[in-house]
């Protein structure tokens, strides 16, 4: 798989000294699992130190094998919480992200949390309009580029002074569409049902390459992307556009080929939410989402997204709040032994970091956080997301390994597989900021947003519509309604602030607009389902409300380039495409 040259590589920031033949010309031991997730820097062969009978060891794995035995108990249960913190920069924080910092975990910053837990990372979460997630983020940490780059070097010389001495995994859900954290500057990929409807994975894999390098550039190791859920064929559900679509085959290649893009640029790509979030009606925010399929009809269609992105090389799968009710009924796939090890591990035969989904939403605080902790562990989690309770969870990890309700082994193959991960993909040429928001970047994801475009109904030649026009949105698309009048005024369309044959913008949670009106076009810029309701002579899918998605949409309703795209999920009354068999 391909990686950006120079910009990881097997070295260490802190070497280690190992006793010959201690684990140096050995096989790691049985806990220090070798997971084939890129970006894995080349392992360098131990080469003989200056000290007579001593040698350091740059392979990953073994590295990691040899740190867990210095770590205490404590060292151990904190390297596999990643909460989440208030405040824009490691180590100075606004009274109001202090409190909030004291509140969740007696300290004032994100770098003394880190010290007091002893953490192995820290998710940096932010608000969007749309963002379906939102409720359990109840903080920002991200403003632009440069501050979040400031942040996380504070958070990683923080990490650096603890006893595993081993950098911070520090994640964000970038997943681009309604799910995207960070805004300003960057390059906006289209939703994942965009890359969907282009039908093209080698244009995903470049867009994710690009998002990957900006990513890594403000300091991110981690992005909880790629979603690898399979939709109902309608679409629906509360996943959506966050998916690639319906078709299981299709998914797979797409998910294949955005891990490959973020982990070619040094990033490592998570699998998202496993066992399946696409056939459920419910909500695993709120409440336990049931898996109704057979084990047959989940093998066929949600299996194969997950299988792909391991075969190709995931670092991370995410373990969903999710009851699969053919292999594990009434349990939570977070707490499920089958599911997490016999399926993901046994099955599948991941070998990289699972990390649970949130474990502050409701179906995880079925008990208390040092419990749900275990009980995840146990389980075959790795690693815990935004427990509720830091130290409820800390506490109850150390108490049962005194009570043997947690075996020590297993809370050490957690951690063995974690510090490999962060071993291989120690950050040792940063991409400079100004990668962010490239020309460059931005040509490779406006291809994938020109291929994406679907005419549900219309013209497949021309213009969209002829003569002047005006563009209307609810008030809350302001942003859309101006970017796009700006891209047709650039494509040469007249645009009238009222007057002109109405384009008319569309976008998540929409659902209750009035769609029976004179619009001429109506545009989707988010799972199309709703376009089945419009009486428009003229039906687009965007799929995304991104600037340049809205780009690519002038040049089609100014008749300068075609629509390719074909919507990744059936629409009700109208075809996959009007303009594309």
């Amino acid at each position: 798989m391909a990686c950006v040259k120079n910009l990881f590589r097997a070295a260490l920031a802190v070497p280690l000294l190992l006793l010959s033949g201690a684990c140096g010309n050995d096989e790691p031991a049985p806990t220090a699992t070798t997971s084939p997730a890129p970006p894995a820097a080349p392992s360098i062969a131990a080469e003989p130190s200056a000290s007579a009978g001593l040698v350091i060891n740059a392979d990953p794995a073994a590295r990691a094998a040899e740190v867990v035995t210095r770590l205490s108990d404590e060292d151990l249960a904190g390297q596999v919480l990643m909460p989440y913190a208030y405040g824009s920069y490691a180590t100075d924080v606004d009274p109001a992200a202090a409190a909030g910092n004291q509140q969740l975990a007696g300290v004032d910053t994100p770098a003394e949390m880190i010290t007091k837990f002893k953490l192995g990372g820290l998710i940096l979460v932010g608000f969007t309009p749309d963002d379906p997630t939102g409720d359990t983020n109840p903080t920002t940490n991200v403003e632009n580029p440069k501050q979040v780059r400031e942040l996380t070097r504070g958070l990683q010389q923080a990490a650096l002074k603890l006893p595993a001495a081993a950098p911070l995994m520090i994640g964000t859900d970038q997943e681009y569409g309604v799910v995207t954290r960070i805004t300003e500057g960057v390059t906006m990929l289209p939703s994942a049902m965009a890359a969907g409807a282009a039908a093209q994975p080698s244009l995903t894999e470049l867009a994710w390459r690009a998002a990957g390098a900006e990513l890594a550039a403000m300091g991110i190791t981690v992005d909880f992307a790629p979603v690898a859920d399979t939709l109902a064929t309608r679409g629906g559900g509360v996943i959506g556009s966050r998916a690639f679509g319906s078709d299981a085959k299709a998914n797979a290649a797409q998910v294949t080929a955005a891990v490959r893009g973020l982990q070619g640029a040094g990033v490592t790509a998570t699998l998202k939410h496993f066992p399946g979030h696409g056939h459920t009606a419910a909500d695993s925010h709120d409440e336990l989402p049931v898996i109704k399929q057979s084990r047959k009809d989940w093998e066929a269609q949600d299996m194969p997204p997950f299988r792909a992105g391991i075969d190709a090389g995931v670092g991370v799968v995410m373990s969903g709040h999710l009851d699969l009710q053919a292999v594990d009924k009434g349990v939570a796939a977070t707490f499920s032994h089958k599911v997490m090890t016999d399926l993901l591990r046994k099955q599948l035969k991941f070998t990289g970091v699972a990390i649970s989904d949130a474990m502050n939403m409701t179906p995880a605080k079925k008990w208390p956080a040092g419990e749900a902790a275990v009980r995840a562990l146990n389980a075959g989690n790795d690693m815990l997301l935004m427990p509720p309770d830091i130290a409820g969870a800390r506490d109850g990890i150390v108490a049962g390994l005194k009570s043997g309700s947690l075996k020590r082994e297993r809370l050490v193959e957690a951690v063995t597989r974690i510090l490999t991960l962060k071993f291989r993909t120690e950050i040792r040429n940063q991409p400079p900021l100004d990668v962010i928001g490239s020309a460059a970047h931005e040509r490779s994801v406006g291809a994938l947003d020109a291929a994406s475009i679907t005419v549900l109904r219309g013209k497949c030649s021309g213009p969209l519509v002829d003569g002047a026009v005006t563009v209307t949105a609810p008030a809350s698309r302001e942003l859309a309604r101006v970017n796009l009048v700006r891209a047709l005024q650039s494509a040469g369309v007249k645009v009238q602030a009222d007057g002109g044959k109405i384009i008319r913008l569309v976008g998540y949670g929409d659902q209750h607009v009035d769609l029976d009106d004179a619009a001429a076009v109506t545009v989707m810029m988010d799972s199309p389902s709703l376009l089945g309701l419009s009486r428009s002579p003229a039906l687009v899918a965007t799929y995304s409300s991104s600037k340049l998605s809205l780009t690519a949409l002038a040049a089609v309703i100014a008749g300068k380039a075609k629509a390719p795209g074909r919507s990744p999920v059936e629409v009700p009354g109208l075809p996959r495409s009007a303009c594309v068999k």
